[in-house]
C-alpha cells in the first residue's frame, strides 16, 4: 500500500505558529523533504523532531519528487516542509503535489501560516477578490507579460520581494499601474513586524533613502471598476457618436438597441445620442 505526502505548513516567523498536528506528523513520517535541511534542522531541534531530512528544492524538484514518489510507492509516509509557511506557494512543491496525484498517491494539507495572506489579512485593502503573483519573473519580457496583465487587474494584487529588488520593482510598478495604494508587510509574526500602508510614489521616495531590510510582501490596490470605466468612456469618446453607432449596427444592432449601447459606453442618457442624432 503506498504512503501519503503530507504538506505541512511551517511558522513564517514565530515559532509559536508551530500547529501540534505538524508537529506530531512530522515526528511520525518515514522521511521530512525539506527545501533548505540547514535552515530546517533548526526548526527540528527546537521541537525534538528526529525524523530523517531529504532536500527538495527549485535544483533537484523534478529527479527528487521522482525518488520521493517511488519511496511513497514503496508504503513510506513523506512529509514536505518549505523554509518558512505553506509547501508548494513560491516554491517547488506543487511539483511533487502533481507527480503524486499521477501516481495515485495520497496528498493531504496540514495547514499553518501563510505569508502571502497574512500580509493581505493586515493591509487594510480589499480581501474579498485577490491574487497571488508570488516573485516577478526575472526574466524581462516575461515580467513585462505579467505587468501588463497587472495594470488591468482589478483584484487585490499580492507580491513577494527580496530586500534588493525592493526599489526596483516599487518602480516598476509605479510605472506600469500608476499611483496606487500600497501596504508593504515585513517581518511578518516577528518581534519587529511592519506594516506600512502608503501609495507607490510615497513607498518609493521612502526607500531611496531608507535601506530596505527583510523580505517583503506587498499588498497592491487593485483598478477600481470606476477606474476601468472611465478608460472606456475616453476610448470611446475618442470616435463620434455616427462612427459608434455604426460600429453596433454593423454587429447587427437595431438602431433603438445601438442607440441605448452607445448611451452607456459614453456615460450618457440614450435620450442624448437621440437628440444628437436628431440634429444631424
Amino acid at each position: 500500500m503506498a504512503g501519503t505526502l503530507y504538506l505541512c505548513a511551517t511558522p513564517i516567523g514565530n515559532l509559536g505558529d508551530m500547529t501540534p498536528r505538524v508537529i506530531e506528523t512530522l515526528r511520525e513520517v518515514d522521511i521530512i523533504a525539506a527545501e533548505d535541511t540547514r535552515n530546517s534542522i533548526k526548526l527540528l531541534n527546537h521541537f525534538e523532531i528526529k525524523t530523517s531530512m531529504t532536500s527538495y528544492h527549485e535544483y533537484n524538484k523534478i529527479e527528487k519528487a521522482d525518488y520521493l514518489v517511488e519511496q511513497m510507492m514503496q508504503g513510506k509516509n513523506i512529509a514536505l516542509i518549505t523554509d518558512a509557511g505553506t509547501p508548494a506557494i513560491s516554491d517547488p512543491g506543487e511539483v511533487l503535489v502533481q507527480k503524486c496525484q499521477q501516481a495515485g498517491i495520497t496528498v493531504t494539507s496540514l495547514p499553518g501560516a501563510a505569508a502571502c495572506i497574512t500580509a493581505l489579512t493586515l493591509s487594510g485593502l480589499s480581501t474579498r477578490r485577490f491574487c497571488f503573483e508570488g516573485f516577478l519573473p526575472s526574466d524581462k519580457k516575461e515580467k513585462a507579460v505579467v505587468l501588463k496583465d497587472l495594470k488591468e487587474e482589478s483584484r487585490t494584487m499580492i507580491l513577494y520581494e527580496a530586500p534588493h529588488h525592493l526599489v526596483r520593482t516599487l518602480t516598476e510598478l509605479y510605472e506600469t499601474v500608476g499611483n496606487r495604494r500600497i501596504t508593504l508587510c515585513r517581518e511578518l509574526t516577528k518581534k519587529f513586524e511592519t506594516i506600512m500602508p502608503t501609495t507607490l510614489e510615497d513607498a518609493l521616495a521612502y526607500y531611496e533613502k531608507e535601506a530596505p531590510r527583510g523580505e517583503y510582501v506587498l499588498v497592491i490596490e487593485g483598478k477600481s471598476h470606476q477606474e476601468k470605466q472611465e478608460e472606456e468612456q475616453k476610448q470611446w469618446q475618442a470616435m463620434s457618436i455616427e462612427e459608434h453607432m455604426a460600429y453596433y449596427e454593423k454587429e447587427g444592432m437595431d438602431q433603438k438597441s445601438a442607440m441605448k449601447q452607445v448611451a452607456k459606453d459614453r456615460g450618457v442618457t440614450k435620450r442624448d445620442i437621440y437628440q444628437y442624432l436628431l440634429q444631424k
